[in-house]
């Protein structure tokens, strides 16, 4: 087996930084952010107000366009690039400008021990990574309110289209005075990226599309405007009314070490497990049976604690959710053939998913009323034991 994608990019950038180093190559001092060509798409001001504020511009290569942020803008800027070469090409132009701090590091590292930015920005470097590897590790380090802007390759000089799966590709970097390197690149569909962003709990305010101007070249980025939203954002399912036999139903809300457990729906939101009443059940009976069959935990009823009822208007049918607390199971959560609900994943509660279902969304503000989560309201009747379970 060949080595893994990230890997061959670590050898072949600092390669490639050394190739410049080497070289000479002095790139000229940037008076804008060129996202994808040189002067094409709009500049640093889609990053806002900078003057000194926390930056963080992500591979930063030569560190031109952190150079030009920190002198023209006033912005507090760290550049990091996981290249040796770069790095040294970045340190003797501009080591010693104010506000610019250099360093060498992984991108994730550096990410998840780094102090929250106020903006990260990333020129074409992104595509570089893991996307279920970095964005989590982007998400946390934006304060909520903060900007991430950053530029992907969408088809490269040939017109190779982007992949509708997340899997990385071969794509051929050339080197200035001749010669090619294979670099290994995440080429994805802006759908399928905004669908990482989302379930990593971003929100994608726009994209921009940036196409070469070069006659016979048809590559093409997409420029990423996304912000990591103070609130969580919830939506419906289906615009449908629900049937009007299955409007009574259960939110399981499992909260333990590793976080709280939220599923993907086929529909696209991510909701508790749960789902409705059958016949002659019990409520804490139904939570422990739609645990089993979604995600294959295994709880007893004497492990569920009934917190109360939600009663919303969906499309005209009254519909009732009984919020409940799961204090005890076994197992790991996994896919169950024929669900509709999957990819269950553990969320801190400060790094909740984009787009919860409402009636999930519901479920946890009765739990935790201080959950920065937007939901439409409900009437809500908490159980005489509170909700204040921890």
């Amino acid at each position: 087996m060949g080595e893994a994608p990230e890997a061959v990019n670590a050898e072949v950038w600092d390669a490639y930084g050394t190739h410049h180093l080497r070289r000479g190559t002095k790139p000229p001092e940037a008076t804008r952010i060129d996202w994808g060509f040189e002067g094409g798409g709009p500049g640093c001001e889609i990053l806002g107000e900078l003057t000194g504020r926390r930056v963080l511009d992500l591979g930063c290569g030569p560190a031109r366009h952190a150079a030009h942020l920190a002198g023209a803008h006033g912005a507090l800027v760290d550049a990091v690039d996981a290249s040796a070469g770069q790095y040294e090409r970045a340190r003797a132009r501009h080591g010693s400008l104010p506000g610019l701090r250099l360093v060498l590091a992984d991108a994730v590292e550096h990410l998840r021990s780094a102090e929250p930015y106020d903006v990260v920005y990333s020129v074409n470097a992104v595509p570089y990574v893991d996307p279920h590897r970095l964005l989590p590790a982007l998400a946390g380090a934006l304060r909520p309110g903060g900007t991430l802007c950053f530029t992907v390759l969408h088809s490269n000089r040939r017109g190779d289209g982007p992949s509708d799966r997340v899997a990385a590709r071969p794509e051929t970097l050339w080197l200035a005075g001749g010669g090619a390197v294979t670099v290994h690149m995440w080429v994805l569909t802006p759908e399928l990226w905004t669908e990482l962003l989302t379930e990593y709990g971003l929100r994608v305010e726009g994209i921009d599309v940036l196409d070469t101007p070069e006659d016979g070249n048809r590559a093409s980025y997409r420029l990423f405007r996304v912000t990591r939203p103070v609130r969580v954002s919830s939506r419906p399912r289906v615009d449908k009314p629900p049937l009007a036999h299955a409007a009574l139903g259960v939110g399981a809300i499992v909260f333990g070490p590793r976080g709280l457990l939220l599923g993907r729906h086929r529909r696209g939101t991510w909701e508790l497990p749960g789902g409705t009443v059958e016949p002659g059940e019990s409520l804490r009976g139904t939570v422990v049976r739609e645990l089993g069959e979604e995600t294959g935990l295994a709880a007893r009823p004497g492990d569920v604690r009934l917190l109360g009822t939600l009663l919303d208007d969906a499309g005209g049918v009254v519909r009732m959710t009984v919020a409940a607390r799961v204090t005890a199971w076994r197992g790991e959560p996994s896919d169950q053939p024929g669900e509709r609900v999957g990819r269950w994943r553990w969320f801190a509660l400060d790094r909740l998913p984009e787009q919860l279902f409402v009636c999930s969304a519901q479920a946890l503000t009765l739990w935790r009323p201080g959950l920065p989560i937007d939901h439409t309201p409900a009437y809500t009747t908490p159980f005489g034991t509170g909700t204040g379970d921890g």
